[in-house]
């Protein structure tokens, strides 16, 4: 319920910065649970996916963990989850890194390596490392009525990934990031699903912001 005091799930599956993010939810006032267990998932008001690391190694553990089907039976019950960084790709159709694997498709699209810089951009490396801006996309309607709606455009985030989100559906994507003269996706949103491929939780105050806006008002 909007609100109240939120009970929110972190998935522990081996592969996220979980601690950084349980403490920056109980300063919110949220109350964190991280768990890998299917029943505390399934039944979880709000659930988080962190992750830090390839996507075969991140599906194969999420698979071999019996993990799959609650997270699936929580998105379908219409409770908010947030994808963060690897946990955001996770998210996807497939991805093309180190060969091509099976995500949990729940949200259409791709995750592909940057392309090379155009016009031969100096300050372009891989990965992509830092602070960067959250730019809104021209055909994005749904900034006010999510977990940005606090959040300014311009404002910095903190990112670290060599890998980006190719959505199939331009109105999912929610936020965009200027990266080597491209835009990416670097938040997207279908339904009661969101992911970010920043790191909220080392974001200073915007991503404390979007945080709190997961936990209480999405």
């Amino acid at each position: 319920m909007k609100g109240t005091r939120p009970v929110t799930v972190i998935i522990d599956y081996g592969m996220g910065n979980l601690f950084s993010l349980e403490r920056v939810i109980r300063y919110l006032g949220g109350i964190a649970v991280v768990s890998s267990d299917s029943e505390a998932i399934a039944s979880a008001e709000r659930v988080i996916l962190p992750g830090v690391g390839a996507f075969g190694d991140g599906m194969d553990k999420i698979r071999k963990m019996g993990l799959i089907a609650p997270i699936l039976k929580v998105i379908d019950a219409g409770k908010p989850f947030l994808g963060i960084c690897l946990g955001m790709q996770l998210l996807m159709t497939e991805s093309e890194e180190f060969g091509r694997h099976r995500g949990l498709d729940i949200i259409s699209g791709s995750v592909r390596r940057f392309l090379e810089p155009e016009n031969g951009c100096s300050n372009y490396k891989i990965p992509h490392v830092g602070w960067n801006r959250l730019l809104r996309p021209v055909e994005s309607s749904q900034w006010q009525s999510s977990i940005l709606s606090t959040t300014v455009e311009g404002e910095f985030v903190y990112f670290v990934h060599s890998y980006t989100v190719v959505s199939q559906r331009p109105e999912h994507i929610l936020a965009e990031t200027e990266y080597g003269q491209r835009r990416f996706c670097s938040v997207i949103r279908s339904k009661n699903v969101f992911g970010c491929q920043f790191h909220p939780e080392v974001s200073a105050n915007v991503g404390l912001r979007i945080l709190k806006e997961f936990l209480y008002a999405v």
